[in-house]
């Protein structure tokens, strides 16, 4: 076989260095960080990628950089020269975050980027290639991530409120001296509970 014709073959198989993004709040199954990494593992194969970092936040809010250390090291990697991969992989929009202004996630993107580390969102229908089409989808995707986190927290406030409308108490344990009492859905007493112990419904 001509030796060049085997150097070209070699060329065309060469895989790209890749770091996988996971993060996680409390809000859905599907977005454990188990099941972001098999999806991003699936596409990675898929497109020729070795995934040879891993940054994560578990149970981490989206809504802004501060405490997600996954992130925060991601970035400042890659502002440092220190990153030794050649893309990003996250599962999608809402996971890389949920930032209530859509430009600061847009710039943390643009820092990789800029640093020519492309970021794939793995999950999407669309391709991240810096098309208008992909842009306009894009801008979409993280103004309605963001629209979601607001929705969620004015409904978490607005039913908080009820409950205290209705008597209940909301917050941590119970104060000195006060107990904690079970009831069911008619608010009939059904037993006191310990310290540490869970209604189991």
């Amino acid at each position: 076989m001509d030796r060049g014709r085997v150097q070209h073959e070699g060329e065309k198989k060469r895989v790209m260095r890749a770091a996988q993004y996971v993060r996680m709040s409390t809000e859905h199954q599907k977005y454990s960080t188990e099941n972001q990494a098999e999806a991003i593992a699936a596409y990675a194969a898929r497109r020729g990628f070795e995934i040879v970092r891993t940054y994560e936040d578990a149970g981490k809010s989206g809504l802004r950089l501060d405490g997600r250390a996954g992130l925060q090291k991601l970035i400042a990697d890659v502002k440092d020269g220190a990153a030794d991969f050649e893309a990003i992989l996250v599962y999608d929009i809402s996971r890389w975050g949920r930032f209530q202004d859509s430009d600061e996630s847009a710039y943390y993107e643009f820092i990789c980027r800029e640093a020519g580390i492309a970021v794939h969102y793995c999950a999407e229908q669309f391709e991240n290639d810096g098309s208008l089409s992909a842009t306009v989808i894009k801008s979409m995707k993280r103004a309605m991530a963001g629209e979601y986190s607001r929705e969620l927290s004015a409904k978490v406030f607005a039913g908080q409120c009820r409950l205290i409308t209705l008597g209940y108490r909301q917050g941590g344990p119970a104060g000195y001296g006060l107990r904690r009492q079970l009831v069911d859905e008619h608010g009939v007493p059904k037993a006191i509970l310990s310290r540490g112990e869970h209604k189991s419904f």
